[in-house]
């Protein structure tokens, strides 16, 4: 009985396996199976930054862009792409020292950053940059506007490492 029962599991393996990796195998070439990670697998898409031209712009970011860098000198334009969320960057040059808009899709400005010296902050703001500073180097020291509020990035380097600190007006740390 045990060979009977045996003998027909193995001819139904035999013959059901070969059609069925078959099926398998004329879904997978139609497109029609395809194995996919689980969603909480999936990582969501990675920031991009991407050099583009005044032409590729939105013609509303076009405008803003002519705007608001009347009197500089346009360094570089770049599409952004953070969180899902497409920006445009202006980089500009005025008075001889650095200056970045960030635009929305829609010409809105959305931040501004702006090279500053460390004798132009705030006196708290300057005291908790130069005690992040400890004994590297200020590399660079920028004011920044986002959304009504005023910040300062200073990026710092100490050896071969790069650190940025961010603090507000009164030296407290700004996420």
């Amino acid at each position: 009985m045990r060979s009977l029962l045996l003998t027909a599991l193995v001819a139904t393996a035999l013959v059901a396996g070969p059609a069925w990796a078959q099926d398998t195998a004329k879904k997978a070439a139609k497109g029609g199976e395809k194995k996919t990670a689980p969603a909480a697998a999936k990582k969501p898409a990675a920031d991009t930054e991407t050099k583009v031209k005044m032409q590729d712009l939105p013609p509303a970011v076009q405008n803003s862009v002519k705007e608001q860098t009347k009197g500089a000198t346009l360094k570089g334009l770049s599409k952004e792409v953070e969180e899902g969320k497409t920006f445009y960057e202006a980089e500009t040059t005025v008075a001889g020292h650095g200056k970045d808009i960030l635009f929305d899709a829609d010409g809105n400005v959305v931040s501004v950053e702006e090279e500053v010296a460390i004798d132009k902050i705030p006196a708290a703001a300057r005291d908790a940059i130069q005690k992040a500073v400890g004994t590297g180097k200020l590399t660079k020291l920028e004011t920044v506007k986002e959304k009504g509020n005023t910040f300062y990035e200073g990026l710092i380097k100490k050896g071969a490492k790069e650190t940025e600190v961010k603090v507000d007006a009164n030296g407290k740390p700004v996420k």
